[in-house]
């Protein structure tokens, strides 16, 4: 599983990120309150900073509450459109900005439960609800009537008279309308209606189908021999999950923690190769779960929506709009990193091949044997393993030091409030507060894996930073992980990775959190995809760092400081078999561009396509009866299209950031302020280049990246 991590999931439906940005994202704050009423969704809040009534709400209130929010939106539609004065920037675009608070604010929560908490009878209250979002959102970008308002304000306005946000909101507005198929003919637009529908329902599907296998399979071991490797952490958390499920023994599941320790520490291989299958085979074993025709379905939709609004890909649509612009910069950039860490990579290769050997391993190295031999060689080389850190990284601790950090970079405290409504026992909320104790926002934490429960982990705000008429509406964020439960004998203890991950999707949290923008629709995340991967991935360079691991990191038992010695393995560890990992990301990234470069509709099979998209060879043979575009979530139902590149995208521009921190000290607060001030605080209210360059005063170039992972080119 890759370290990185989706951002935002659930802000991401198909008609949401290409269709519905003229409105909030969902999370934007009221524009008026809700009319009283039993349905929780459809009452004031009565809760501490009219956090969601998450112990109120049930499935069945959502769609009464979606169809009364649609049919208030579409009111204040009409009320723009009906206008009978001029057209300026207050009472067209501000207002369009502005409207379907209501319906942003209940999505929000449907849309975070179904990753966080899905139900077979939450996701048919998602089935239904798709295609009433989507006739909304294309009611609103096909409509002639509003548009004309929009354009008199974009050709007309003075805009010297406009803040920059301003501007850039009123370029936004006009350019969604003229990308989304508004000036298209009477039948065009039906036939957008229709595309736009369908690849709606087929995104879902696809993210039920994947989550579907990841919850239906386990690995059940009865003998303790099978076991061998294995660390106690592991075996513990299996007994914990056979006896949940009322089995005698061990139950290994798809689901991050247990799948992760069972690759890289059992010993017996052909179990090794089993779990591997089934987590790369999700979408991909012929049953009702099927990913492959429901992929090619969307990717000629896809290809027949760009023909449609002018564009020879899908590809060339979606960059238009992002810091590469076009399909040959993102191509360029994906072969240059290649080549550039092509020979570390086949060096990574061949000194485990070597190992392996020495170790005893008479066959060919596999898929399978990589993450179980690269452990150990980690071992070997620094005398340490990941196991040997986790009595370091108590979660409880970890989770301290990372509010720690957010405080000495930045003011901020984190002060618990059980009176705040949660939607799990799991989860905790927190009150946000800068360094004058004015409340910033609210953060959800939900940090355990469980049925129902998405993979991976990924961050999102409920409510959107805003500053609404001259009221502050303060950003309510999430983030969601799957790491190790405590078990019976022992606490959470994290990996070094999992410490990673953590920090990644806060950074993603405190992007929203420190927003201060004017309009909802520029704040926090909402920024140019190829950059919203920037704050999180540059937060992950302090797990390596011992200005931060001083601030938490004691065995759990003994209360003593993680060693010297160890603080310096750490760091030298994070280049380990590195370039060998980019690789593989750069090749999913390369798999992405194919599906949205087509030209003409694909007919062959899923795999057969997959393997012509991979121009380079993988280093290791793939494994029978595997695929990554069946399972791919990113690309087919996670707002990623033709986007995977933009994580190596931001690590460059994240590398070349925290140059300028290490420059000064990993935690000074000069830098600190100034990466506010010109990153997190300004969400996407100037272009992100622009962004960077007032913060660093240059642009980004690949030499830090390249440092950082120590390459040998």
């Amino acid at each position: 599983m890759s370290l990185h991590s989706r951002a935002t999931k659930y802000l991401l439906t198909f008609f949401t990120l290409l269709f519905l940005v003229v409105v909030t994202p969902p999370g934007g704050a009221m524009a008026v309150p809700f009319k009283e009423s039993n349905n929780p969704l459809l009452a004031k809040y009565q809760t501490p900073h009219q956090t969601p009534p998450f112990t109120k709400i049930k499935t069945e209130h959502f769609i009464p509450a979606i169809k009364q929010a649609i049919a208030e939106g579409n009111l204040e539609i009409k009320r723009i459109v009906s206008n009978s004065a001029p057209a300026t920037f207050a009472n067209t675009i501000e207002e369009l900005e502005r409207s379907g608070r209501s319906l942003s604010q209940i999505t929000g929560i449907l849309f975070w439960l179904n990753s966080t908490e899905s139900t077979p009878a939450l996701q048919a209250v998602i089935k239904e609800a798709t295609p009433l979002l989507t006739r909304y959102a294309n009611d609103i970008a096909l409509n002639e009537q509003l548009f004309a308002r929009v354009k008199d304000v974009y050709q007309g306005c003075d805009r010297s008279k406009l803040t920059t946000e301003q501007r850039t909101l009123l370029d936004n507005t006009y350019q969604q309308f003229a990308r989304s198929g508004v000036s298209l003919q009477p039948q065009q637009k039906e036939r957008y209606r229709e595309i736009t529908n369908r690849l709606s329902e087929l995104s879902l599907s696809f993210e039920q189908n994947v989550l579907a296998e990841t919850n239906d399979y386990q690995l059940h071991i009865t003998d303790k021999k099978e076991l061998q490797g294995l660390p106690d952490t592991a075996i513990a958390a299996a007994a914990e999950a056979a006896k949940a499920k009322k089995l005698t023994g061990w139950v290994f599941t798809l689901q991050e923690p247990s799948f992760i320790a069972f690759i890289k520490y059992a010993d017996n291989r052909e179990l090794r190769a089993q779990l591997y299958k089934a987590y790369n085979s999700k979408g991909f074993r012929g049953n009702q779960r099927d990913n492959g025709k429901i992929i090619k379905e969307i990717a000629n939709l896809r290809l027949e929506l760009a023909k449609l609004l002018g564009y020879s890909t899908f590809a060339q649509y979606v960059l238009e709009e992002r810091m590469a612009e076009k399909p040959t910069t993102v191509n360029d950039f994906q072969e240059k990193l290649y080549t550039a860490l092509l020979p570390a990579a086949q060096e990574d290769l061949a000194e485990l091949q070597r190992f392996a050997k020495q170790a005893g391993a008479k066959d060919e190295l596999q898929a399978y044997d990589w993450a179980y031999y690269a452990e150990k060689l980690k071992k070997e080389k620094y005398a340490v393993s990941e196991e040997a850190l986790r009595p370091y990284f108590k979660l409880e601790n970890v989770q301290q030091g990372i509010f720690k950090l957010a405080g000495k970079l930045y003011g901020l405290t984190f002060v618990k409030n059980t009176q705040i409504p949660v939607y799990q026992t799991d989860v905790t909320a927190y009150e946000v507060f800068d360094a004058n104790q004015r409340l910033l926002g609210i953060l959800y934490l939900d940090l355990f894996p469980r049925v129902g429960k998405a993979g991976g982990a990924w961050s999102g705000a409920l409510v959107t930073q805003e500053k609404m008429k001259g009221l502050a509406v303060r950003p309510q964020v999430g983030v969601a992980c799957n790491f190790s439960r405590p078990t019976a004998t022992s606490p959470a203890l994290l990996t070094l990775t999992e410490v990673t991950t953590f920090l990644h999707e806060f950074g993603h949290a405190l992007h929203n959190l420190l927003s201060d923008v004017t309009y909802a629709q520029l704040a926090g995340t909402n920024v140019e995809w190829d950059f919203v991967e920037l704050p999180s991935q540059f937060m992950e360079n302090y797990a390596y760092e011992r200005e931060f691991l001083d601030l938490f990191a004691v065995h759990y038992q003994s209360g003593k400081k993680i060693p010297q010695e160890l603080l310096v393995k750490i760091k030298e560890m994070r280049s380990f078999h590195s370039a060998f990992g980019k690789l593989s990301q750069l090749r999913s990234g390369m798999v992405d561009m194919a599906w949205h470069s087509i030209t003409s509709p694909v007919s062959e099979p899923v795999d057969v396509f997959e393997n012509k998209a991979n121009r380079h060879p993988g280093l290791l043979k793939p494994v029978e009866g595997t695929l990554l575009s069946t399972r791919f979530t990113h690309i087919f139902s996670g707002g990623y299209a033709a986007g995977y590149y933009s994580y190596l995208w931001a690590e460059v521009l994240e590398a070349d950031a925290f140059k300028a921190f290490q420059e000064k000290g990993v935690c000074n607060k000069d830098t600190a302020r100034a990466f506010r001030e010109c990153i997190l605080s300004k969400g996407g209210t100037e272009r992100p280049m622009v962004l960077y360059k007032k913060f660093r005063g240059r642009e980004a170039t690949l030499d830090a990246l390249l440092e950082k992972y120590h390459s040998k080119s």
